[in-house]
């Protein structure tokens, strides 16, 4: 036979438990924790870059700006292999892009690194 305290008890541990698993979580916050951390931002000095999984390439033209884009050469699909120099470099043909715009510098690509929008947060650079 059940008690009321042991009845009372029960619900009172069942109503925590299903606040604690049901209780709606803020979907940016769902959002930012699904997204892969791409890189640190102390892990990309001011005036370089990083290519990331041969897919992107993070670059911080200035102390609190960071910038993405594609890793793929406009010109025939080569991964960019450096950042140097205020440029992002591409091994194959020897085009270079501006770290800020993407911009071509110096072809044969004949546009501009896509850019991919990004999120910066608590020291971490996130897909946005």
């Amino acid at each position: 036979m059940l008690t009321r305290r042991a009845l009372v008890t029960r619900g009172a541990v069942a109503g925590a438990a299903s606040v604690f698993f049901l209780w709606p979580r803020p979907a940016e916050a769902e959002a930012e924790t699904a997204k892969p951390v791409l890189a640190r931002t102390k892990d990309i000095r001011v005036g370089g870059g990083k290519i990331v999984k041969g897919k992107y390439v993070i670059t911080r033209p200035k102390k609190n700006v960071f910038r993405c884009f594609s890793a793929k050469c406009t010109h025939q699909g080569c991964t960019v292999a450096s950042v140097s120099g205020g440029t992002i470099n591409c091994p194959c043909h020897g085009s270079k892009y501006d770290i800020r715009t993407g911009a071509v510098v110096r072809g044969p690509a004949p546009r501009a690194l896509p850019r991919k929008k990004i999120k910066v947060s608590g020291g971490r650079i996130r897909l946005a």
